[in-house]
């Protein structure tokens, strides 16, 4: 099985006041599990949005699903955070956000208390590789904040991503890798995908570190859509979220959180 994944570590979900050491420690047992998804409601009176953390597995399309069933997605902005997962499954969760015309952000929805309610958040420390950034090219409309890491590389056999240079692969193995390329090609174009993003992607083999996309790298391979982003935790978001040209307010500063089939996963 092939798969796509990071090794790097970042938290995706709600967080509530935690210390650098326990969030370092949730955001490896969150990134180790299955993706997950939740509804982040934003109180009072402003607009929701969907939390996604983990790495794309074989139930993730089917996961979502009947997470779409108990709410109304269409229009909806989904946060990622995740280091990738299995290729043909990130691809048929990508056509999914794209059939509902989601918009597509990499972020850590955060939940912060005072004394008098709770307020969400996101963070834009956070993390999507691999078959992530695949999801990201999903969104009718992208944004990508600077603090955010979005790293590439290879897909590989999963089950030998380890130690992919002593494996042994056979004629069937290859075969397998080339059409999840093919796969993976048709894909990037449907969204609306560079070339450039599959050439910097299959430029780096399992073996090295992943390649962390420049802004200007963002750019060419139409990750990015938008420099803006509606503030998902304000009273206008219902309508900035809406129009492509205002799709960052959102996103709270690191400082101020403290305060207050397959292609490969490595």
């Amino acid at each position: 099985m092939l798969l796509s994944a990071a090794r790097c570590m970042a938290l995706l979900g709600l967080v509530a006041m935690l210390g650098c050491s326990a969030h370092a420690g949730i955001a490896l047992e969150q990134r180790q599990l299955p993706m997950k998804f939740s509804w982040v409601a934003c109180q009072p009176n402003c607009r929701g949005w969907i939390s996604a953390v983990g790495i794309v597995t074989a139930e993730t399309p089917n996961d979502f699903d009947a997470f779409a069933r108990d709410h109304q997605l269409k229009g909806e902005t989904i946060v990622l955070d995740s280091s990738g997962g299995s290729v043909n499954d990130a691809i048929a969760l990508g056509r999914r956000f794209r059939a509902l015309e989601m918009f597509t952000t990499v972020g850590v929805s955060v939940l912060t208390l005072d004394s008098r309610d709770e307020r969400a958040h996101v963070s834009p420390e956070a993390y999507c590789e691999s078959m992530c950034v695949f999801l990201l090219l999903s969104g009718k409309s992208r944004y990508v904040p600077e603090q955010a890491h979005v790293r590439v590389h290879q897909i590989w056999m999963g089950d030998r991503a380890d130690n992919a240079r002593a494996a042994s692969y056979s004629a069937y193995d290859l075969t397998t890798i080339e059409r999840d390329i093919g796969s993976l090609a048709k894909y990037t174009f449907d969204m609306g995908g560079a070339g450039d993003l599959l050439s910097l992607s299959l430029n780096v083999p399992p073996w090295e570190d992943l390649h962390e996309l420049s802004r200007e790298e963002l750019r060419v391979t139409n990750l990015i859509t938008t420099e803006k982003i509606a503030q998902l935790g304000s009273p206008d978001a219902a309508v900035l979220a809406r129009t492509p040209k205002s799709l960052q307010d959102l996103f709270v500063s690191t400082a101020a959180v403290a305060s207050t089939g397959a292609v490969t996963e490595r």
